[in-house]
């Protein structure tokens, strides 16, 4: 290759002698060019941010964002947690000391009255039962020796009463015999109540060695069993359970703790559906039959005892299920209702004003999005006490305006508006977010 100072004259002044040299010039001159081009668009671009950004000052803009004001139907509710019980179980016991010989039932055993469970070995009380018989064949012979005696004594004063008229006999030997009489007669008395006691002995024994068969005093089903066979069971004072039988799982209750702040608007036959964790998607009709009075005792919370009917024709729950129940307290059809987030609105530039945190003390509200805050939490809840005063805020040449309304009853995500300051389809300000032009 030749240098270009080393070239002629006439060879520097060739096209095609230039274009070959060119071609060879070092590939690290036209990589930095196009560097340096890059960055001075990088810094133009970095540059036209930077003055979109802060060419308000550097405040960033509040975009508000709004819900219709619509009519529809309202359904007030409370919640209230509980559990599923059958709607009538008997706890069966041993009422008589034995071993046990046989257990004819299994736990999930459909049962029916006078259907025997358990059998205890009858022995011992085979045995009592003939000493108790023996007992009332002697009382009964002790009567009859007690009755001869009495027609003995009967007969000799009789004859000593003949004797004494005709004066043969003593007055004494007369009273003697007299009495003679009284006590055979005390005998046959004594003789009967002896009799009286042997036959209830009897009895008693008979109905032990009954109770050494154990059955079922309802139909159902066996929900638990707590025996075995060869297992000694011992009458106390405490009975020994042996069986848990339901009457029927078609039909079952659910015992659920009202809250103390909500049992003003629970009342007998309201409508009221649940849900259990088995199935999440599915809910189950109930409707309240009791509420009780008194509260539930050893609670940290007040709550009240409320008794839900359920409907278990399809086998789907089972006793001690964790439910969640809604009880329907009031439906309003067709009513102007906001969201709950318009009642609990509040613009950034009064949060500010009227807000502003005092040293050592929380903030009083909450904030959302970027521009609103959320109002702090009143004395009332949002779907406590009949009607109550309210600020909802609507846009007035894109500002904030506030309306003071009326709230009646809410259902948790919607209220109702019971006065005239707002129509249907107007627009209120439910959330608010920063943005920057």
């Amino acid at each position: 290759m030749i240098p270009n100072e080393a070239a002629s004259p006439e060879v520097r002044g060739d096209p095609e002698v230039l274009r070959t040299l060119g071609a060879h010039r070092p590939r690290s001159r036209r990589w930095l060019l196009r560097g340096v081009t890059l960055l001075v668009v990088l810094a133009a671009a970095a540059a036209l941010a930077f003055w979109l950004r802060n060419r308000n000052g550097g405040k960033p803009r509040e975009q508000f964002v709004t819900a219709r004001v619509e009519r529809k139907d309202l359904r007030e509710t409370v919640t209230a947690t509980g559990t599923l019980s059958p709607l009538d179980s008997v706890e069966v016991g041993a009422e008589v000391t034995g071993r046990v010989i046989r257990v004819n039932v299994d736990i999930n055993d459909q049962v029916q009255a006078g259907q025997v469970l358990v059998e205890i070995d009858p022995e011992q009380l085979e045995a009592r039962v003939e000493e108790a018989a023996a007992q009332l064949a002697s009382a009964e012979a002790s009567l009859k020796n007690a009755t001869a005696t009495v027609k003995e004594a009967e007969l000799k004063a009789t004859r000593m009463r003949e004797l004494h008229q005709r004066g043969l006999v003593s007055s004494q030997e007369l009273e003697t015999a007299e009495a003679a009489l009284d006590r055979a007669q005390a005998q046959v008395a004594t003789a009967k109540a002896q009799i009286t006691v042997a036959r209830a002995g009897l009895k008693a024994a008979k109905t032990n060695r009954e109770k050494a068969l154990i059955r079922s005093p309802i139909d159902g089903i066996v929900l638990a069993r707590t025996v075995e066979p060869g297992q000694t069971v011992t009458a106390g004072f405490q009975t020994p359970v042996l069986f848990t039988i339901a009457r029927d799982l078609t039909q079952m209750r659910l015992l659920i703790d009202v809250d103390e702040a909500d049992v003003g608007k629970v009342r007998e036959g309201q409508e009221a559906t649940f849900v259990v964790d088995a199935y999440p998607r599915q809910k189950f009709a109930s409707k309240v039959l009791r509420l009780n009075n008194m509260p539930k005792p050893d609670s940290t919370v007040i709550t009240y005892e409320a008794l839900l009917s359920v409907d278990n024709r399809d086998r789907l729950l089972r006793p001690g299920m964790t439910a969640t129940a809604t009880i329907v307290t009031s439906h309003k059809p067709g009513v102007l209702t906001v969201p709950n987030a318009a009642l609990r609105f509040e613009p950034a530039a009064k949060a500010a004003t009227q807000d502003r945190p005092r040293p050592g003390l929380p903030l009083p509200g909450i904030r959302i999005g970027g521009g609103g805050t959320r109002r702090p939490p009143s004395g009332a809840r949002p779907d406590a006490g009949p009607r109550r005063q309210e600020t909802v805020y609507v846009l007035e040449a894109g500002q904030p305006k506030a309306i003071p309304v009326q709230v009646g009853g809410s259902d948790g995500q919607i209220s109702e508006i019971v006065s005239d300051a707002l129509r249907e389809g107007m627009e209120v300000i439910v959330d608010a977010v920063e943005t920057s032009e």
